[in-house]
């Protein structure tokens, strides 16, 4: 909750009626300044501390890892204990097929470490897939636009 993404996010969201649920441990839940702002803005928002607490009523599931991991080395070149998520924060395919709506949708910045197992990506709500695609023809679109390159 305390990333870039999620603060753009709700930013964005406070535009909309779209009421949305952070799901955190309570150390990385939204700051109190984060909360006022987001108060200011009439945003619909709550707090979830376990992701069963929030699926069910998700039309969107936009999913970031909870520990950080270090992108510069291979799995197999990292020492130590990079830590996992924990159980209460994972998107498994048995919690989405008992608990997620049927036409819910499943985001990802990508890349994941844990958070989402692999059997998730060929079920119907995955679409982090896509989201990556997109985003590349999104920054081509505007690196051509920036260079001067299409009108």
């Amino acid at each position: 909750m305390r990333m870039r993404t999620m603060h753009s996010l709700a930013y964005g969201l406070s535009q909309f009626d779209c009421p949305i649920t952070f799901v955190s441990p309570p150390d990385m839940s939204l700051t109190d300044e984060m909360k006022a702002d987001l108060t200011n803005y009439n945003l619909n928002f709550r707090e979830a501390e376990h992701v069963e607490q929030a699926i069910a009523d998700a039309d969107v599931i936009l999913v970031e890892p909870v520990v950080q991991p270090d992108y510069t080395k291979s799995r197999d070149e990292r020492s130590g204990d990079v830590g996992g998520t924990p159980s209460n924060y994972k998107i498994t395919r048995e919690l989405l097929s008992t608990k997620a709506k049927s036409d819910a949708i499943l985001l990802h910045s990508l890349p994941r470490m844990d958070e989402i197992p692999a059997d998730v990506d060929i079920t119907r709500w995955s679409r982090y897939w896509q989201e990556a695609f997109n985003g590349v023809v999104m920054r081509m679109a505007l690196l051509a636009l920036v260079m001067g390159k299409m009108e």
